[in-house]
C-alpha cells in the first residue's frame, strides 16, 4: 500500500466500495421508464415474449457474471474485478443507447453482456464491504450497498421522467446510454481504493493487509486483534484441501451455503422485481391509463425504497437478522395476497388499491429482505469458499430475477394481476419458513466466528448461533 492509499479515509473507502450498487440499481430501474417508449417505438405492445426477454436479458447475463466474478475475485482480488465490471458497464451501456431500429436481437445480446457487469457488482460489492467493515457495524455498512442500489434506481426513475417528453426513439436510448456516467464515476473512485485485507493476507501481502486495517479500524489493539484472527483462519484454511464448486455442499460447508444461497434465491422469487420493472404497465392494466403517462409511480416507489434503506441502516444493529427477515417476509406476503382476497369480496374495489398494497410491500422489502440478503451473503460464507459461494448466491438471485422479469408479462396476459401477486405472496411465506428453519443468526459475530460456528455443526454451537426464536425479540432490545 502506498502512502497515498494510507491517507484515504474509511468513509471514502466505504462510499466507493458500495458505489457499485448505483450501477446495479440504475440498470434495474432504467428499463421501467424506457420500456413504454421502446414498446411504442418498436410496436411491441402485444408481444409479451420479446418484452420479457429485453427486460430480463440483463438478469440472464448477471447469472453468469455473479458466478464468474466471484471465482475470479478469489484469484485476482475484489478491487480489480470491480474495476473490470465498471469498464464493461461503460461499454455496453453506450452500445445499448446506440441500438439499431427494431434491433431486438442486438439489444437482447448487448444487455446480456451488460448483465455480466451487473451480476459481478452484485457479488463483489457485498463481499468487499463485509471484509472491510468491523463486526459491530457490518450490517449497517453492508446495508450502505442497498442504499446505493435504491438510490441508483431512484436516479434512473428521475432520469426517465425528465426525458419522457423526447421522441420515443430518442428517449429510451438516452435512458439506457446514460448508465455509462455512474459507471465511469465508479471506475475513477475505485482506482483509489485498497484491496480487502483478508484477500491480501490470503495472498501473502501481510504488510499491505495491516496497513489497510490501520486505515479502517479505530485503534492499534483492534487492528492487532483482527490481523491475528484473520491470520489464524487463513492458516487453518491453508491446511485444508483446495475447494471446488462441489465442495460448497460438502458436510463442512453445506449448512452455511444452503442458508446464504437460499436467502438470495428467495429474495427474487418473492417477486419484487416484477414491481420495479413493470410498475407503469401494472398501473396501466389496473387503471387503463397509458404506461408512458405513469412514470411518476416509479419515482414514488424509488423514494419509498430509499427511505426504507435508511430505516434499515438505523435499525441494522438493533435487531437480529432473522427477526427482520421473518417480519418483513410476513408483511410482504400479506401485501400481495390481500388485494386478491379484497377483490373477491369487493368486486368494485378501486383498482388503484393494488398499487397502494404494492407500496406497502416495497416499504417492508426495502427495509428487510433487500439489504439483509446481501449482508448475509457477505458475512455467512467461510473465507476459503467466500468468492465461489457469494458468486453462486448471486447467480441464484439473478436466476430468480431473470425468471420474474421474463415471465411476469406473460403471466399477466393469461391471468389477473391479483392472482399473479397472490402466487408471489405464497412464496414470501415460504421464505419466512426457510429463514426460521435454515438460516443462522450472524449479527454481532466476526466473520471468523461465523465460519467456526457454521463448520463445527455440533448441537451446542448451532443453538448458540441461532439463539432460539423465542428469545430473539428480547435479545434484540439489549
Amino acid at each position: 500500500m502506498t502512502q497515498t492509499e494510507k491517507k484515504i479515509s474509511s468513509k471514502f473507502i466505504y462510499f466507493f466500495g458500495s458505489f457499485g450498487g448505483i450501477l446495479f440499481g440504475y440498470d434495474i430501474g432504467v428499463m421501467t421508464g424506457a420500456l413504454p417508449f421502446l414498446q411504442q417505438d418498436w410496436a411491441l405492445q402485444n408481444d409479451a415474449g420479446i418484452v420479457g426477454w429485453i427486460t430480463s436479458a440483463v438478469m440472464f447475463g448477471a447469472i453468469f457474471g455473479g458466478a464468474l466474478a466471484g471465482q475470479l475475485s478469489d484469484r485476482y482480488g475484489r478491487r480489480k474485478m470491480i474495476l473490470m465490471s465498471a469498464i464493461i458497464f461503460v461499454v455496453f451501456s453506450l452500445l445499448s443507447g446506440f441500438s439499431p431500429n427494431n434491433g431486438t436481437i442486438y439489444l437482447v445480446i448487448v444487455r446480456i453482456f451488460l448483465g455480466l457487469a451487473v451480476g459481478a457488482a452484485s457479488a463483489l460489492v457485498p463481499a468487499y464491504m463485509s471484509e472491510m467493515a468491523p463486526a459491530n457495524a457490518r450490517g449497517r455498512l453492508s446495508g450502505l450497498n442497498q442504499t446505493m442500489i435504491v438510490s441508483g434506481m431512484l436516479l434512473s426513475y428521475i432520469v426517465d421522467f425528465s426525458l419522457k417528453d423526447l421522441p420515443d426513439a430518442i428517449a429510451w436510448r438516452f435512458m439506457l446510454g446514460l448508465a455509462a456516467v455512474p459507471a465511469l464515476i465508479l471506475y475513477l473512485g475505485v482506482l483509489r481504493l485498497p484491496e480487502s485485507p483478508r484477500f491480501l493476507l490470503h495472498h501473502g501481502e501481510a504488510k499491505q493487509a495491516y496497513a489497510v486495517l490501520e486505515c479502517i479500524r479505530k485503534d492499534r489493539a483492534e487492528v492487532e486483534a483482527e490481523f491475528e484472527n484473520i491470520k489464524e483462519t487463513i492458516a487453518a484454511e491453508d491446511k485444508a484441501t483446495q475447494t471446488s464448486w462441489l465442495s460448497l455442499f460438502s458436510k463442512k460447508y453445506r449448512y452455511l451455503v444452503i442458508a446464504g444461497v437460499g436467502v438470495a434465491a428467495f429474495q427474487q422469487f418473492q417477486g419484487a422485481n416484477a414491481i420495479f420493472y413493470y410498475i407503469p404497465l401494472i398501473v396501466e392494466k389496473a387503471t387503463g391509463q397509458a404506461a408512458s403517462s405513469n412514470l411518476l409511480w416509479p419515482i414514488i416507489q424509488g423514494v419509498i425504497l430509499v427511505i426504507g434503506s435508511l430505516v434499515y441502516m438505523a435499525i441494522a444493529e438493533k435487531f437480529n437478522r432473522r427477526t427482520l427477515l421473518m417480519l418483513g417476509g410476513a408483511v410482504m406476503g400479506l401485501s400481495f395476497i390481500l388485494p386478491s382476497i379484497l377483490n373477491m369480496m369487493l368486486p368494485n374495489m378501486d383498482p388503484i388499491m393494488i398499487v397502494i398494497f404494492l407500496c406497502v410491500y416495497v416499504a417492508f422489502y426495502s427495509a428487510t429482505w433487500a439489504p439483509l440478503t446481501w449482508v448475509l451473503v457477505g458475512e455467512i460464507f467461510p473465507l476459503s469458499i467466500r468468492g465461489k459461494a457469494a458468486g453462486l448466491a448471486s447467480s441464484m438471485n439473478w436466476i430468480g430475477s431473470w425468471l420474474v422479469g421474463l415471465l411476469f408479462p406473460i403471466m399477466t396476459m393469461n391471468m389477473s394481476q391479483e392472482a399473479v401477486f397472490a402466487i408471489f405472496g405464497a412464496i414470501c411465506f415460504l421464505g419466512v419458513l426457510f429463514v426460521k428453519t435454515r438460516v443462522p443468526e450472524t449479527r454481532g459475530h466476526t466473520l471468523e466466528e461465523i465460519e467456526a460456528q457454521g463448520t463445527q455443526r455440533n448441537e451446542s454451537v448451532t443453538q448458540r448461533l441461532n439463539g432460539g426464536i423465542k428469545h430473539e425479540l428480547s435479545h434484540d432490545r439489549k
